[in-house]
Formats: structure tokens, C-alpha cells, sequence
């Protein structure tokens, strides 16, 4: 059974009908995460409605503009909710300026402290700052760097901190040899995978939406990388997963 750690479900098309296509395929888990308040809102109601869904609540550094204040308030009485994110920085596309962006991942890595929850962060273009917040603020205890983009430089440090790096269909891709190497430098119980979509998806559907369906693609390339068998990654992403987020 496979588990994906980090999707956006419902969005841009791609609606709660892909939960039972992936319960269909051996996902059985997934992680729907908020990017802002709406988003949030839907991953919530999401959760709710199906036993082998949760959900995250976020302010993206693209929407890190809008203010924490906007989804602070769903941090509260919501049983499904298992981590803040996903936050941090974007300095590729710049979407909100920058010290915006770096009061809001600020801000999240300290409610993520404050409630006990994972933090799911997002980092492009961006590691010397993302490593000082976290730094500044103290890393939550169950930290996980999502689609992880980085080499084994930054593999290293992200993992000296103590946080998992969850790897995306960006391992199938040709061009992606530094993340092949940062996934082969990971130990198995510090590795998640996820689909991110709808985004991203793996060879050999690249170019189209990406579905929770795709996690074994994912799970059987970071398999190829390791040169290893593809059940030793869906066992240990699947109890992995199940560490960073404390599923039953």
C-alpha cells in the first residue's frame, strides 16, 4: 500500500473522484495540502468526508502576501488536520516579495511549534534563507522538505536537521540526475514520496495532470535510483508517512 505524502486535492480539475481511482491502485492515503485559506478549507472538507484522507493547512509563498492571519483560525478544531504547510520560499517566480515571504514561512514554522504538527515546506531558489528560518525559529520535531529539488548538498543539511525529504515524479525525469543522487544519499526511513498534483507528473505521462494514481511511478523511480526492489519503498514511505503525519 502506497501513501501519498503530499497532493492538492480537489484542485484545478482534479476532483475527490481520484481518492477511490487511487484506493483502486494500492494508494490508499493521502495527504491533501492547503496553499491558502480556500485551499485549506477544501483539503479540510476533503479529510472529513473520506476515512484515508487528512489534510494540511498553508499560506504558500506564492499567497504569502495575504497574510497568515488568513488560515491561522482553521488551525483549531479541525481532528484531520496534521501539519502547517505548505509554506516557505519561492525566490524562482516571486509571486509575493520576498520579506513577505519570509515572515510568512517564519510565522507557519512557529505555529507548526506552537500546535505539535509536521511542517511541510517548500523551497526554490531560496536554501541559505529557508535554513536560516528554520534555524531562527527552532525545526519542528517531524519536518519534511516536500518535492525536493535540492542535491545531496542540501540533502545533507536538510537531513542533519533532522527532516525527511519527500521526492516527486521530478525523479523520472531525465535532466534530474542531482535528485536521483540526493534520493540515493537518504536513508529509506527519512524518504517520503508524493505526486504534487495536480503537477508534475512522472514519466511516462509528463505534460499531463498528475494524479495521487501516478505514487507508484514515483515510488518504482526512486526504486531505480537506489537499485532497490519497489515494495522496500512503498514499505518504508508508507510507515514513513505514517511517522511524519501520526496516522493510525
Amino acid at each position: 500500500m502506497w501513501c501519498d505524502s503530499h497532493c492538492h486535492v480537489p484542485y484545478q480539475g482534479v476532483g475527490a473522484e481520484v481518492v477511490g481511482e487511487a484506493e483502486a491502485v494500492g494508494v490508499t492515503r493521502l495527504v491533501t495540502v492547503g496553499t491558502d485559506a480556500e485551499h485549506s478549507e477544501a483539503a479540510l472538507a476533503l479529510a472529513a468526508a473520506y476515512d484515508g484522507v487528512w489534510a494540511t493547512v498553508g499560506l504558500h509563498p506564492h499567497d504569502a502576501s495575504k497574510g497568515v492571519g488568513t488560515v491561522e483560525p482553521l488551525f483549531r478544531g479541525q481532528p484531520k488536520l496534521v501539519a502547517v504547510g505548505e509554506c516557505g520560499l519561492d525566490y524562482h517566480y516571486d509571486f509575493s516579495p520576498r520579506p513577505a515571504q519570509r515572515e510568512a514561512f517564519a510565522a507557519q514554522v512557529a505555529l507548526a511549534n506552537h500546535h505539535g504538527l509536521a511542517l511541510v515546506v517548500h523551497t526554490r531558489e531560496a536554501w541559505a534563507d529557508t535554513f536560516a528560518i528554520l534555524a531562527s525559529q527552532g525545526v519542528p520535531e517531524r519536518t519534511v522538505f516536500h518535492c525536493f529539488t535540492g542535491g545531496p548538498d542540501e540533502a545533507r543539511r536538510a537531513l542533519d536537521l533532522g527532516a525527511w525529504l519527500s521526492f516527486s515524479g521530478i525523479i523520472t525525469f531525465k535532466n534530474a540526475s542531482d535528485i536521483r543522487a540526493a534520493a540515493v544519499l537518504c536513508p529509506l526511513d527519512r524518504l517520503l514520496v508524493e505526486t504534487d498534483s495536480p503537477f508534475l507528473a512522472p514519466v511516462p505521462h509528463r505534460g499531463r495532470p498528475n494524479s495521487p494514481v501516478f505514487v507508484p511511478l514515483v515510488g518504482a523511480g526512486v526504486a531505480l535510483a537506489r537499485g532497490i526492489d519497489v515494495a522496500a519503498v512503498e514499505e518504508a514511505t508508507w510507515a514513513g508517512a505514517a511517522k511524519v503525519f501520526r496516522l493510525p
